[in-house]
């Protein structure tokens, strides 16, 4: 098992900056890749951006430019530093981890984004 923990929500304006930090614990020696996801009120959850564990990154388009996602394999930590950020961006950001067997989330962080 995998333990997910989120940090750094909140509110900003737009145009503003946010960072989030997610902290592994558990069986981590087997983790692959590490992302983020967020979800809207009355979507669905969608891709933000992966990180492999030999760093290889993907973005969303919609987010492309504006998030840089970051991991420390050392600390089992991976960040998202968000800037340029819009009220689109509002919505609840979730830590994701996968294993060969398996994928685990965070209980989601709350990122609000006023105009």
């Amino acid at each position: 098992q995998v333990q997910l923990v989120e940090s750094g929500g909140g509110l900003v304006q737009a145009g503003g900056s946010l960072r989030l930090s997610c902290a592994a614990s558990g069986s981590i020696s087997s983790i692959n890749a590490m992302g983020w996801y967020r979800q809207a009120p009355g979507k669905q959850r969608e891709l933000v951006t992966l990180i492999t564990s030999r760093g290889r990154t993907n973005y969303a388009d919609s987010v492309k430019g504006r998030f840089t996602i970051s991991r420390d394999n050392a600390k089992n930590t991976v960040d998202l530093e968000m800037s340029s950020l819009q009220p689109e961006d509002t919505a609840v950001y979730f830590c994701y981890a996968s294993r060969t067997f398996g994928s685990y989330w965070g209980q989601g962080t709350q990122v609000t984004v006023s105009s």
